[in-house]
């Protein structure tokens, strides 16, 4: 069964490289959206196969890329002067804020806990009712059931010292900010499919065009082929290339779980600023759980080291070596924007597997 997969893989695999390479049409514009996507893309060489014209670009799509500075101003308001137990995936606590990241504020006596689930962080509350307990709610539509997941339970269980940071967001209004950055997105699979294809097929409607993709190779080759062909037909596509995981309705329960514990807000993006509808908010019965709200904490605006382009990079402006910080000042070991820190971020792709 395995090596007949991997035969049509690979017949797959080398028809999307002959229409990739044959290219020789104007000149193309693809931002992949997942940061996934564009470590898989630098990892299994894809970039190395692109003709000339046509170009890829790493969009806004890694969680914590996306996350303003204030946000961690916030959290470390939160660790420091409230004395909260602060759980967090482990990429968040090296993002810098304004003054300091969470790895500063550790140092200065603030706790720390490093999570795999919002869950988890829902059994240390549980587990440890003398301390407040803050969870870092960040995260695209793939994530956002999980927070919502742990709300509810924390709320059936009674917990008064749980409550969420959230910065959730969504991605179809990030699509529209961004329209004109791209000739065609390369749709996150993970995302749409909780979300179905409902929202690109609208997306297509009003001009935009994009391609669901997987992540193995034979997956991502074909969604840039596709692209690449249904590109020179000269109108707004949409097609779905993973439908072994994506379905046009995507997962209702999910979907409902969300409406049922959050509301669509506005949010900043880091380097997009604010985009109408494209966060979530918690719900005015759920409110008890806004670690904000809870403890009285006006929203933070934060301000990025200037020397930083990671808005840039998130917008498709510039690549991460066009940054002048970018290897020199800006490494893994010493961050100076987000997309340097995160396993999903453009930047940390770039200073890995080598420039473009």
């Amino acid at each position: 069964m395995n090596n007949t997969k991997s035969l049509k893989d690979n017949k797959a695999v080398q028809t999307a490289k002959d229409i990739i390479q044959s290219y020789n049409g104007k000149p193309l514009r693809i931002m992949e959206v997942c940061g996934t996507h564009t470590h898989e893309i630098f990892r299994l060489g894809i970039r190395k196969l692109l003709p000339e014209n046509v170009r890829l670009i790493s969009g806004p799509g890694c969680p914590v890329c996306v996350t303003p500075v204030g946000y961690i101003d916030e959290a470390v308001k939160l660790a420091l002067e409230k004395n909260c137990l602060i759980c967090t995936f482990g990429d968040l606590i090296r993002v810098p804020g304004t003054k300091k990241s969470l790895a500063g504020a550790r140092s200065e006596g603030a706790k720390l806990k490093t999570v795999y689930s919002p869950l988890d962080a829902v059994d240390i509350a549980r587990d440890n009712p003398d301390t407040q307990v803050v969870f870092l709610a960040v995260g695209f539509e793939t994530t956002t059931p999980a927070a919502c997941l742990a709300v509810e339970k924390a709320k059936k269980e009674g917990l008064k010292n749980f409550s969420i940071l959230g910065a959730n967001k969504t991605m179809p209004n990030a699509y529209q900010a961004l329209k004109g950055s791209a000739d065609a997105f390369l749709y996150p699979g993970h995302v749409n499919a909780i979300t179905g294809t409902e929202l690109c097929e609208q997306l297509c409607g009003q001009g935009i065009s994009g391609v669901v993709a997987g992540f193995t190779a034979a997956e991502i080759l074909t969604a840039l082929a596709v692209i690449i062909k249904l590109s020179q037909e000269g109108k707004p596509f949409f097609k779905n290339c993973y439908p072994r995981v994506v379905t046009s309705e995507g997962s209702k329960p999910a979907q409902e779980l969300v409406k049922r514990v959050m509301i669509p807000c506005d949010s900043e993006w880091r380097g997009l600023g604010i985009i109408p509808m494209s966060g979530l908010a918690l719900r005015d019965e759920y409110a008890q759980f806004d670690a904000l709200k809870k403890y009285g904490i006006d929203e933070i605006k934060g301000k990025p080291n200037p020397a930083c382009r990671c808005g840039d990079v998130l917008q498709g402006k510039c690549r991460p070596c066009d940054c002048k910080v970018f290897g020199k000042v800006c490494t893994p070991m010493h961050p100076v924007g987000a997309c340097m820190v995160s396993g999903e971020g453009a930047c940390s792709a770039y200073y890995q597997y080598g420039m473009d």
